[in-house]
């Protein structure tokens, strides 16, 4: 399992073709992922419908009346994989994300504490540490699979996945943690919630975090946590986001 030497095109139907970068998951492959999204956006090709990255391939949706001759059109998107390098950088943005660690909004925290062996208060102090890179979106509308857990942390998923989680829970699934975007199933070790609102149909963009983006988790106590939803639900709240090398305003 590692990186290609050279990007593979796979055509997918006639209104989609697949850029692969690699076949394993880490930070470089994906860094070509989202270099290619930025080169496909700033050349402007037309007929393009969507792009959805992933973590080691980009799928680049057209519209095959527009783009008449795809030849060129698919020349056009090799030059542009090709010219990716993989660079990882702590650059891109950051995203305050204040979860409401244990109690009702964590009700699987007491597995964690039993699986790990360590402390609720130093989950929560190794959860918040480090920034975690958003590798891609998936499973529901928004939903961020995000590296960079401590490993300490892992913890399997429920034998017994839930009918339905509340949306803004954030939870522990192996060596992975991420943050459920809308109420739907799941089996996710649930340790806490946000009271932001990752998935919002009427926002421009829907998405609070999108690939290649930087989260990072901050405790907040119940009281902060009810009046950040209070400002949310009126629109009135402004999440933290700023660059990676920066700091927090």
């Amino acid at each position: 399992m590692a990186e290609y030497l050279e990007p593979k095109i796979l055509y997918a139907g006639d209104s989609a073709v697949i850029v692969e970068f690699g076949d394993s998951i880490d930070m470089k492959t994906n860094a070509k992922v989202q270099q290619l999204r930025r080169y496909i956006e700033c050349a402007q090709l037309g007929g393009i419908v969507e792009m959805v990255p992933t973590y080691r391939s980009l799928a680049v949706y057209f519209d095959p009346v527009e783009v008449e001759d795809v030849g060129p059109f698919f020349e056009r998107l090799k030059i542009l994989a090709q010219k990716t390098k993989g660079e990882i950088s702590e650059g891109g943005l950051t995203i305050v994300i204040p979860v409401c660690y244990g109690g009702e909004f964590g009700p699987d925290m007491g597995n964690v504490v039993s699986h790990t062996g360590l402390t609720e208060e130093e989950i929560i102090r190794r959860h918040t540490a480090p920034d975690y890179y958003c590798y891609m979106l998936g499973f529901t509308p928004g939903f961020s699979y995000l590296g960079g857990m401590d490993e300490t942390l892992a913890t399997p998923r429920l034998k017994e996945p839930r009918k339905v989680i509340p949306a803004g829970s954030v939870g522990i699934a192996g060596k992975q943690t991420g943050i459920y975007p809308i109420e739907s199933p799941g089996g996710w070790q649930l340790i806490g919630r946000t009271p932001l609102r990752l998935f919002d149909p009427e926002g421009e963009p829907p998405f609070l975090i999108d690939a290649g983006m930087w989260v990072r988790f901050q405790s907040i106590a119940k009281e902060e946590y009810d009046e950040i939803a209070a400002k949310v639900a009126a629109r009135e709240y402004k999440p933290e986001i700023f660059p990676k090398s920066g700091d927090a305003e």
